[in-house]
């Protein structure tokens, strides 16, 4: 048997989330198992780095899966790619050895959400982008997210049926910058709450808005009550961009998604 670890990008506007569930909707997981089994000639059970909720995307997700089948890598590429629908593809496939896990040997992940900011809503890319009609203030919410930064209680920033065992987490940076009517946040943990992200994105949106002072990010985190947070955000501008794994894995490191997702330069 050969454990071999996969990039995968997606759209998830049209899936029900990465999971595959019994009542058999639309999911990125059934699916990529599906072409992959093709391939191998034998079924296949995929493992991810981070399951992605409905209408969530993905430019750099990461999964394995262990098979017996002679193939060469590039195989898993082009034949994945081949039985797959066009808002998925596979980027790269590399051979890893037994002691890889894409979930359990990830020691950061990256989400990207992205707003865009006008005072009409786009004609394209409307599930891409959270489309915010309220003027919003970078600074104000560059400077309520200080607060978050370090290791905490989440709780007031998870979803009520978030099912992870503890809530503390650490939230390496949490950076906001604007390009035109784009306003990119990117948030790198160690690992994340469901709902964490888009949760961070409602209550700053609020800030950055003027409904909300700037201290009631730090207020919010403080009450450790999912009541106190407010709205949550849509899913539709969140990417989950880049998983951080050791040195000795030798995963390929590529760019992260198209220009406008391009990496926000950490705040001097």
């Amino acid at each position: 048997m050969t454990r071999i670890a996969l990039a995968v990008e997606y759209d998830g506007s049209r899936f029900h989330g990465w999971q595959t569930q019994e009542d058999g909707v639309r999911t990125v997981q059934s699916h990529l198992e599906q072409a992959l089994s093709r391939v191998a000639d034998h079924p296949v059970t995929l493992i991810c780095a981070g399951r992605t909720d409905t209408g969530v995307h993905a430019t750099g997700q990461v999964c394995h899966f262990d098979s017996n089948a002679n193939r060469d890598m590039k195989a898993w590429v082009m034949g994945g790619n081949r039985f797959l629908p066009d808002d998925v593809a596979v980027r790269w496939a590399v051979p890893v050895s037994d002691d890889f896990h894409a979930r359990f040997s990830a020691f950061r992940r990256c989400y990207r959400y992205v707003i865009y900011n006008a005072g009409a809503p786009p004609a394209l890319f409307r599930r891409q982008v959270t489309w915010n009609h309220r003027p919003l203030d970078v600074q104000r919410m560059a400077e309520a997210a200080r607060a978050l930064v370090g290791t905490h209680d989440f709780t007031s920033y998870r979803c009520v049926h978030c099912q992870a065992k503890s809530p503390v987490k650490t939230l390496h940076r949490l950076d906001i910058q604007q390009r035109g009517r784009m306003i990119i946040l990117e948030v790198e943990a160690n690992a994340f709450l469901m709902h964490m992200v888009r949760n961070i994105a409602g209550v700053l949106m609020a800030i950055g808005a003027g409904h909300q002072p700037v201290e009631w990010a730090a207020q919010v985190l403080a009450a450790r009550d999912r009541r106190e947070g407010g709205v949550t955000a849509p899913p539709y501008g969140l990417y989950l961009v880049d998983i951080g794994y050791p040195d000795e894995f030798k995963l390929p490191r590529e760019p992260l998604g198209p220009l406008w997702l391009e990496r926000v330069e950490r705040n001097r």
